[in-house]
């Protein structure tokens, strides 16, 4: 008898290998005393779609604390939405600062 499946085709054999998951990273919010609390709101609504309650929480603990973690996401994902939340805050006018850090 043959090694072959019925109709000719021979079968690959697959190992499995493991694949790590990937690194994460948290993006953090700074306070700073002239970006105003509503513009800041607008973006974690905007950019990190958070909901506004939670937005307004986020931006308060980094008012009363200093800084606050916006999220937690892959390098990609913090590094775009860091980057774009920097840039919409400085052609406002702001110097809104977020960034990131490996968990």
């Amino acid at each position: 008898m043959s090694d072959k499946p019925r109709g000719g085709a021979e079968v690959e054999s697959r190992t499995e290998t493991d694949v790590a998951p990937p690194s994460m990273y948290r993006v953090l919010l700074v306070n700073d005393d002239y970006t105003p609390r509503e513009f800041v709101v607008a973006v974690l609504i905007a950019i990190f779609q958070k909901a506004p309650e939670e937005a307004a929480r986020i931006m308060m603990s980094a008012h009363q604390s200093g800084k606050s973690v916006v999220g937690v996401y892959t390098y990609d994902v913090a590094a775009s939405r860091t980057k774009r939340a920097t840039t919409e805050a400085k052609d406002a006018g702001f110097p809104l600062l977020l960034y990131t850090e490996e968990v």
